[in-house]
């Protein structure tokens, strides 16, 4: 086989690889953006949040393969240097993640493409239309989300619970925590819940898991959420969403913590759509809040 044909073969495969890369890129974008981002009430923070978090991975890889296409040698080496910035400032420390850049510079350094009209239009065209594709339905569901405004306390009468949930503050916070600064914060609010006391006061709480699943709705309407017997997980007559009376639409937070303990280092948390998940009581992003609740009194 000539050197010429084998060249041609191994720019096509470079091509492939990095399509498959920025498309699978574009697929996690479309479906992030609109599941933990688009939370702003402004339209522009959150088209300028969907561009520099969920849709700038797919985008750089675009442009670093359309100079690899047009500069192969360029290309190769640019790849190699994007590997190291990332392995060095992201905190990746598994040289295995390197493995993937040197490949495509490997590739693209001995590759050619000729057909260079048709490989930007592949590179551009098709992750671009995936991300749209898949951008469609939850663009829609977060565009229909009901949002009152209402963020003081709210008394929520669930399937079989009814339980009134902390106002905006302390025990209702913009910004996640951990497991254990939560149950702290829980008891020592105040009565009315805007203020955390000096001294424990024990009458508010971290909602069970149960709670939370039966106190779910979506369009002002429960969700009919219980515990599958069986199996452990949550049921649904109506998928939840990320609305009003319970979550703030216009907060990052979109997982609570819950008091239902999984072992000594783990406990539940719960997604604004009703999944729960066992997580490090240790470990609280920004994005892992949690609401207070307590009984209604007569």
């Amino acid at each position: 086989m000539k050197k010429e044909k084998i060249n041609t073969i191994t720019g096509w495969i470079a091509l492939v690889l990095s399509l498959f890369i920025a498309s699978a890129w574009a697929f996690w974008g479309a479906i992030e953006n609109f599941h933990e981002g688009w939370y702003f009430d402004s339209f522009l923070k959150n088209i300028g949040l969907m561009f520099i978090q969920y849709a700038s991975p797919m985008l750089l890889f675009i442009l670093l393969t359309l100079l690899a296409i047009r500069k192969n040698k360029l290309g190769a080496v640019l790849y190699i240097v994007l590997g190291i910035i990332i392995y060095t400032q992201v905190n990746i420390r598994n040289l295995f993640f390197l493995t993937p850049f040197f490949l495509f510079a490997l590739l693209f350094w001995f590759g050619n493409i000729k057909n260079k009209k048709l490989a930007y239009r592949l590179i551009i065209f098709i992750p671009l239309i995936i991300y749209a594709g898949f951008s469609i339905a939850p663009a829609i569901k977060v565009s229909g989300r009901v949002n009152d405004g209402d963020f003081g306390a709210r008394t929520v009468e669930g399937n079989g619970v009814t339980l009134e949930w902390a106002p905006a503050g302390p025990g209702f916070p913009e910004r996640g925590t951990d497991w254990y600064e939560a149950m702290r914060i829980c008891s020592h609010l105040s009565e009315d819940g805007t203020q955390v006391m000096d001294s424990v006061q024990n009458i508010w709480r971290l909602p069970t898991v149960e709670e939370v699943i039966r106190s779910l709705t979506r369009h002002n309407k429960n969700c009919g959420g219980r515990l599958d017997p069986e199996t452990g997980n949550p049921v649904y007559d109506i998928t939840p969403d990320k609305e009003t009376p319970l979550w703030n639409p216009n907060s990052m937070v979109i997982y609570w913590w819950t008091s239902t303990e999984v072992d000594s280092t783990k406990a539940y948390i719960i997604v604004y759509d009703g999944k729960i998940w066992p997580k490090n009581k240790n470990n609280g992003p920004a994005y892992r809040g949690f609401r207070a609740v307590k009984a209604i009194r007569h």
